[in-house]
C-alpha cells in the first residue's frame, strides 16, 4: 500500500471543536460593511461588468441563473473563461488563485497538459461515447483496485451521488437488513433517502426540503464523533429491520469541517462488524486526495464499500462510482454465488454515460499522474504552508477565527456555521438554530466576496483546497491577499 499520505500531523480534534464551540458563542466577525461596500462598487461594479451582464440574462433561462451550487456567489456569480494549475481567468480577464479546484476534485492543479492530450486522442480516435466497452474502462477500474486494499471490483457511475445510492442497495441485498445509518451534518448526494440531517446534525429532514418524510422511513443519523449516539441507533435498529449500512465521511461532516478524533472510524467499523452493517466509506472527497490508499489507507480501517467522485477523472464529467470487496461487489453484476451457488440478487443502477471513454481516459492518466508525482504529498505540504500563515495572520489582528487543515484540505470558519446543532429534546430552540446559522451563512458569503475580490476563490468562503499546481511562492501570495481582507474585519 501506498503510505505517501496527504496528511503530515493529524489535528487535535477535541481542541479544534473547543475552538468552534468558542466561536459560536462569540460576537460574530466579518469584513466591515463600509468595505464590503466598496468591493461591490469598486471591485464587482467596475471590473466585473461582462460577469454581470451575463448573468443577468442567464436568470432568464436557468433558476438562479447557474447550474452548479459552488457557483453561487455573493454579490452575483462570476464568469470564468480559463482554468490551469492554480488560476483562473474570468470573462472581464480577471486573474484569480483557485482555492476552489472544482470543489476537490483536481489535485494536479486545473486542466493538466499530460491528461488533457490523452482525451485529445481518444476524442480523435473514439469520440466521447459509444454505449460500449472501451478498454479505458478496464484500465482505470484495476488502477483503482491496485491502489486502494480494499477494492476488488469496481462499479463506475456518473456521480457520487448515484454511488452513495447504489451503495445503499448493495447494502441492503448482500445483508438482507433495510435501515441506512448516516453521520449528522454529512452530505452523501441529494437522492431522497440521504437528504436527511444535512449540514446541521439532528436536523432530520428539516433542511431537504421536497423531500417527503416518509422517504426516509428507513435513514437515520448519528451524532460526529459520538460513538454512543451509533450505537444507540444500531441496537434500536435490531428490533426495526436491522441496519444494512452505515456511510461516514472520514474527515468527519462536510470534509472534514466538524472534525472527528484519529481512531473514530476505527471504532465506527468495529461496531459495524458487531451489528452486521455494512461500512461504507465516503472518500468523493477524499479519494486520491490524501493518498492513492484514500482516507482508509491513512487511517488503517477496511470499509466493505467505497465511494468515489470528483478525482477519479480529475474534472472530467462522469466522475462516480462504487468500490469494494468481491461478497458486496457481486450485487452490481447477474450470475451465481461463488460460495453457496445461489443465485446474485442484482442491485437495479444504470447511467447510460457511466464510464465512458473520456471520463475513463482521464480518470486513467490523472490517477497516473497522481501517483507518478507525489501530488498528494506536494498537495498536502501546500495545505499546510497555508494553514500555518493564515493561523498567524488570525493571530496578528487578533481574530476569532479557527483554522485548520486534513492536508490540502483547509478550513477558515469566521462564522462558525456549520458547527450548530439541533436537539429533539429542546424542540423550542430548533427556530433559534435555523435563524442564527441563516445569519452566520450570509456572512460567510460577505467574506467570501471580499476574498474574490482580492482574487481569491474559495468554496463558500470557508474551505480551500490546495493542489500540487501551488508553490510556496503562490501561497505566499495567497496571504498577502488574505491579510488586506483581515485588516479589514470588524466586529459586527
Amino acid at each position: 500500500m501506498d503510505t505517501r499520505f496527504a496528511i503530515s500531523d493529524y489535528h487535535d480534534a477535541q481542541q479544534v471543536t473547543r475552538e468552534l464551540d468558542e466561536l459560536i458563542k462569540k460576537p460574530l466577525y466579518s469584513i466591515s460593511p463600509k468595505r464590503l461596500k466598496q468591493y461591490e462598487e469598486e471591485y464587482y461594479g467596475q471590473k466585473c461588468q461582462k460577469s454581470k451582464e451575463m448573468i443577468d440574462e442567464a436568470r432568464d433561462i436557468i433558476p438562479g441563473g447557474v447550474q452548479h451550487n459552488l457557483a453561487f456567489n455573493y454579490p452575483f456569480p462570476l464568469v470564468f473563461t480559463k482554468a490551469q494549475g492554480a488560476h483562473l481567468t474570468d470573462i472581464d480577464g480577471n486573474e484569480y488563485l483557485d482555492f476552489l479546484q472544482a470543489g476537490g476534485p483536481t489535485v494536479l492543479g486545473s486542466n493538466p497538459e499530460s491528461v488533457r492530450e490523452q482525451v485529445f486522442d481518444v476524442l480523435n480516435t473514439c469520440g466521447p461515447s459509444t454505449g460500449l466497452f472501451h478498454e479505458y474502462e478496464y484500465k482505470l477500474g484495476k488502477k483503482i483496485a491496485d491502489s486502494v486494499p480494499t477494492v476488488d471490483k469496481f462499479r463506475m457511475l456518473n456521480s457520487g451521488s448515484e454511488a452513495c445510492m447504489a451503495a445503499c442497495r448493495a447494502a441492503r441485498l448482500a445483508t438482507g437488513n433495510k435501515n441506512i445509518v448516516k453521520m449528522g451534518g454529512a452530505y452523501h448526494g441529494w437522492s431522497d433517502a440521504l437528504a436527511y440531517g444535512i449540514r446541521v446534525p439532528g436536523s432530520k429532514s428539516i433542511l431537504a426540503e421536497g423531500v417527503p418524510n416518509k422517504m426516509t422511513k428507513y435513514t437515520q443519523e448519528f451524532f460526529p464523533n459520538d460513538l454512543d449516539s451509533l450505537e444507540r441507533v444500531l441496537r434500536r435498529n435490531k428490533l426495526h429491520g436491522g441496519t444494512a449500512a452505515v456511510f461516514i465521511e472520514p474527515l468527519g461532516p462536510e470534509s472534514g469541517t466538524r472534525p472527528l478524533d484519529k481512531d473514530f472510524n476505527k471504532h465506527v467499523e468495529r461496531l459495524c462488524r458487531k451489528y452486521g452493517a455494512m461500512f461504507v466509506f465516503d472518500e468523493v472527497v477524499t479519494g486520491f486526495r490524501i493518498g492513492m490508499a484514500g482516507a482508509q489507507g491513512y487511517f488503517g480501517v477496511e470499509p466493505d464499500l467505497t465511494i468515489f467522485g470528483k478525482a477519479i477523472t480529475g474534472g472530467y464529467p462522469g466522475a462516480g462510482g462504487v468500490g469494494g470487496k468481491n461478497s458486496v461487489m457481486q450485487h452490481f453484476g447477474a450470475g451465481l454465488d461463488s460460495g453457496s451457488g445461489k443465485k446474485i440478487k442484482k442491485a437495479l443502477v444504470g447511467g447510460t454515460m457511466a464510464a465512458t471513454p473520456i471520463s475513463c481516459v482521464a480518470g486513467y492518466y490523472t490517477l497516473e499522474e497522481i501517483d507518478r508525482t507525489n501530488a498528494c504529498q506536494v498537495s498536502g505540504q501546500m495545505g499546510d504552508l497555508l494553514t500555518k500563515g493564515l493561523q498567524d495572520l488570525v493571530k496578528k489582528y487578533n481574530l476569532p477565527f479557527v483554522v485548520f487543515n486534513q492536508g490540502s484540505i483547509c478550513h477558515l470558519d469566521n462564522a462558525g456555521t456549520m458547527h450548530y446543532a439541533i436537539d429533539w429534546s429542546k424542540p423550542w430552540t430548533i427556530p433559534t438554530v435555523l435563524k442564527e446559522t441563516s445569519i452566520r451563512k450570509k456572512e460567510m458569503e460577505h467574506i467570501g466576496a471580499a476574498y474574490m475580490a482580492e482574487g481569491i476563490v474559495t468554496l463558500a468562503g470557508s474551505r480551500l483546497y490546495t493542489s500540487a499546481a501551488y508553490t510556496p511562492e503562490l501561497v505566499q501570495d495567497a496571504l498577502n491577499r488574505f491579510e488586506r481582507v483581515f485588516k479589514e474585519c470588524v466586529q459586527l
